[in-house]
C-alpha cells in the first residue's frame, strides 16, 4: 500500500513558494514574521535558488 505523503516540488513551489505568499495579505504577513524571526529561509522557492536547481519531475 502506498503512503498517503506523495510530495511533489512543482505543487510545493505554486502553493507555498514567495510569489503565492506575497499575493495575499496574510501570506505577506508570513514573510514578515519570517523576516523578524531571522529565517534564512522564508518560503520553499528560496531552497531552489540557494541550490540553484529547478525542480523537475523524475522521468521514467
Amino acid at each position: 500500500m502506498k503512503r498517503t505523503y506523495q510530495p511533489k516540488k512543482l505543487k510545493a513551489l505554486r502553493k507555498l513558494g514567495y510569489l503565492k505568499r506575497s499575493a495575499s495579505h496574510s501570506g505577506r504577513n508570513v514573510l514578515k514574521r519570517r523576516r523578524l524571526k531571522g529565517r534564512e529561509v522564508l518560503t520553499i522557492s528560496d531552497i531552489f535558488r540557494k541550490i540553484g536547481k529547478k525542480p523537475r519531475n523524475k522521468i521514467r
